[in-house]
């Protein structure tokens, strides 16, 4: 299944809405791959095994399974997710692309790759789409991100 979908983070056209800058836009990605328990309870344990120039490696404990993330980082211009599949994971990756088409516009360009199956045109109606509850979880989940981001930025915790 691929899934992608846009977040308007600043919009010059719509003074209600607290723009942030690039710097402060990373600093909140950066807690997505440093701390990513900010954003979801449910993280046991997060520990990073290896760190290089623009890439680490991390091991996300949910409690009922482990995974395994390489992150590689483009500074103020993405971050890419690479999933290990495991006996409990199915593995995947997230492209997360900051995107700033015009002045005083930014966005984030969130890209899901993961080996869900969509489901087969003409499907029975009873039968439950997975691929359609994990966008929709996909999209919450990131809007909820961004939610946090801009409360921390109000509140002077991004540089």
């Amino acid at each position: 299944m691929r899934f992608e979908h846009l977040i308007e983070v600043n919009d010059a056209n719509n003074p209600a809405v607290v723009a942030l800058t690039i710097e402060q836009l990373w600093q909140g990605l950066m807690q997505r791959v440093e701390a990513p328990q900010r954003f979801l309870e449910h993280i046991e344990r997060v520990a990073i095994l290896e760190r290089g120039d623009g890439w680490l490696l991390r091991e996300v404990d949910f409690g009922q399974f482990v995974v395994r993330d390489r992150i590689t980082l483009a500074l103020h211009a993405g971050i890419r997710f690479d999933t290990e599949a495991n006996a409990e994971h199915l593995g995947g990756a997230l492209a997360i692309t900051l995107e700033s088409p015009e002045e005083g516009h930014l966005f984030l360009r969130f890209v899901y790759d993961t080996p869900v199956p969509e489901p087969e045109p003409g499907a029975s109606e009873g039968e439950v789409n997975y691929a359609a509850y994990l966008k929709a979880a996909y999209r919450q989940m990131d809007i909820d991100m961004m939610r946090h981001i801009r409360e921390w930025a109000v509140l002077g915790q991004l540089s």
